[in-house]
């Protein structure tokens, strides 16, 4: 499966952005789909994530902010980022792995090209 994240830009903080990721190929509804980002100077970190039968993970720091539906039909899934801070800032990533949702990066095998987000002011 192919990945193809977009929709990240710049936005003050309390605002909102949703992030979308398409896939491309066959049995997009069997696969965990996990967004996760990256700041500078720091690791890679599981922001969210949603198993084939759409159970959700979510890293404590965006817990009540941030949800992560996805659309099978269009073999899309998105991140809803509400109330943003600047702490948010970073290179957002989907990535998709078979069998259930992971917090561990390692555990996902396919990856798209990172999107942007930048909170400030």
């Amino acid at each position: 499966v192919q990945l193809q994240a977009s929709g990240g830009g710049l936005v003050q903080p309390g605002g909102s952005l949703r992030l979308s990721c398409v896939a491309s190929g066959s049995d997009f509804d069997y696969y965990a789909i996990g967004w996760f980002r990256q700041a500078p100077g720091k690791e890679r970190e599981m922001v969210s994530c949603i198993s084939s039968s759409h159970s959700t993970g979510y890293a404590d720091s965006v817990k009540g902010r941030f949800t992560i539906p996805r659309d099978d039909a269009r073999n899309t899934a998105y991140l809803q980022m509400d109330s943003l801070k600047p702490e948010d800032t970073g290179v957002y990533y989907c990535a998709a792995r078979g069998s259930g949702h992971q917090s561990d990066p390692n555990k996902y095998a396919y990856w798209g090209q990172g999107t942007l987000v930048t909170v400030s002011s």
